[in-house]
């Protein structure tokens, strides 16, 4: 009962994008909010030790990597290479600033980012169109009901 009411008052106030930044940046269930999400840094649980929602349906695949490097890497190299051009500092000063702060910089947002789309597929529905029934064949489960409702 209590998972229901989260659910429907995250939509009925409209606000499932917040819902959903929550959810994610904290690696908390979206639908109980109270459940973990994900078992170790970047795999994601079978199911939720709360509610029960079960995590099959989640698929980020590429995505986390692809918004690190763009949203984090692409600036960052920007950076970089203004810093050489502007200082032509030694290779050393390279070594100990750009290579960490490059490899922190991408690695670090992908948690919350992976935690953000498999919240977003949730609370959006989000499956590709006509595998409904594909899903329910390979995991058995009840064909008329959704895989987000199971």
């Amino acid at each position: 009962m209590e998972k229901q009411a989260i659910e429907s008052e995250a939509q009925s106030d409209g606000d499932k994008f917040r819902w959903i930044l929550k959810s994610g940046w904290k690696g908390l269930c979206p639908r109980c909010g109270k459940g973990h999400m994900f078992q170790s840094w970047l795999k994601i649980t079978d199911r939720c030790e709360n509610c029960g929602l079960d995590y099959r349906f989640a698929a980020p695949d590429d995505g986390p990597a692809f918004f690190s490097l763009c949203i984090v890497a692409l600036p960052l190299t920007a950076f970089i290479v203004w810093l050489q051009v502007a200082f032509d500092p030694p290779g050393w000063v390279h070594l100990f600033t750009s290579v960490p702060i490059m490899a922190l910089g991408t690695v670090l947002p992908l948690r919350p980012i992976k935690g953000w789309l498999v919240a977003s597929q949730y609370v959006n529905r989000a499956q590709e169109a006509g595998t409904q029934k594909l899903w329910a064949q390979l995991h058995g489960t009840d064909a008329s009901k959704s895989d987000f409702d199971q």
